[in-house]
């Protein structure tokens, strides 16, 4: 079998994938990233088949399931690509099964890869104090950079939701921002007094240079007028962090990590976090206990006269 390329990968959808993916969008609600990676993975399964006595997702079998998971290692792909597939998959054959389109669902018994426990990189409260520093104070966009990363590091949001952020969902006089995360969750997150001061001031001062006073439905808005990306943000970061002197290798999440680390050094409790940061499951949190106990060995070791 030749090797399936994903962003090559020209296949019909089934007819069942089809209304699976309008069920995850009218349904739960999901990104149209999530989607696309949804039929990113489920055309390449279906490649996959078509390339093997031409099956189709109503014919196979547990045995069948763990044959794609084994071409896929033999492919040499990302465990955790692997596992997200299988995820994918798993989700697919249970809609299904459920709504008894599928006489069972194959994936049952077909376990996922184990994958190493990743534990983010997180920089620390000096290197924090030094990004947030960083942007030119005397300009629009500084401002505007000034206050995405202090409204980032009070209230630990996502990337996407800081640009997606509606103008009118956050409260400066009750210091408080209300967030639409993802499968379409909200929650409401308190925001610091450092953070509400530069929103005010970008508000007041940098935000109708920006939006040459055109309405904008976003808080935050691009130098040309329009809605920021994600991939602006990112960019814009990842300058202002070289231009503070921080080299270490950052992820469009790092001010969430450091948010959720320094909660945590300083005393919060982990079901607090899980609530900031919008985690349906507690376990997603419990990485940044391991983060905050590998920091307090480290500085053990160092600051110890027996460490």
């Amino acid at each position: 079998m030749t090797k399936l390329q994903p962003s090559k990968i020209i296949v019909q959808l089934h007819p069942k994938v089809a209304e699976f993916l309008s069920y995850l969008q009218l349904s739960e609600g999901l990104s149209p990233n999530t989607l696309s990676a949804y039929q990113r993975d489920l055309k390449l399964y279906q490649a996959w088949l078509s390339d093997i006595q031409q099956q189709t997702v109503e014919m196979v079998s547990a045995e069948g399931i763990e044959a794609f998971m084994l071409y896929l290692q033999e492919e040499g792909r990302k465990e955790k690509s692997n596992a997200r597939l299988l995820s994918t998959l798993k989700r697919f054959y249970q809609w299904g099964a459920s709504n008894e389109y599928f006489d069972a669902d194959p994936t049952g018994l077909v376990k996922a890869p184990k994958l190493p426990q990743s534990i983010p990189k997180v920089i620390t409260e000096a290197q924090v104090e030094a990004l947030l520093y960083s942007p030119d104070e005397f300009t629009p966009l500084g401002i505007r950079d000034r206050a995405i990363l202090e409204l980032m590091y009070a209230s630990g949001l996502r990337v996407s939701e800081v640009v997606e952020l509606p103008f009118e969902q956050i409260n400066l006089s009750a210091g408080l921002v209300q967030v639409t995360g993802k499968g379409s969750k909200e929650r409401i997150v308190p925001i610091g007094e450092v953070a509400i001061e530069w929103i005010e001031k970008y508000i007041a001062e940098a935000r109708p240079t920006l939006t040459k006073n055109k309405w904008v439905h976003t808080l935050f808005i691009s130098r040309i007028g329009r809605p920021m990306t994600r991939q602006t943000l990112w960019h814009r970061v990842k300058n202002l962090a070289f231009d503070a002197g921080i080299h270490t290798k950052l992820s469009p999440h790092t001010l969430r990590h450091a948010f959720a680390t320094h909660l945590i050094n300083h005393g919060a409790d982990l079901r607090t976090v899980q609530l900031l940061l919008g985690h349906s499951d507690l376990s997603t949190t419990q990485i940044y206990t391991h983060v905050a106990k590998e920091r307090l060995h480290k500085l053990h070791q160092q600051h110890h006269p027996r460490g």
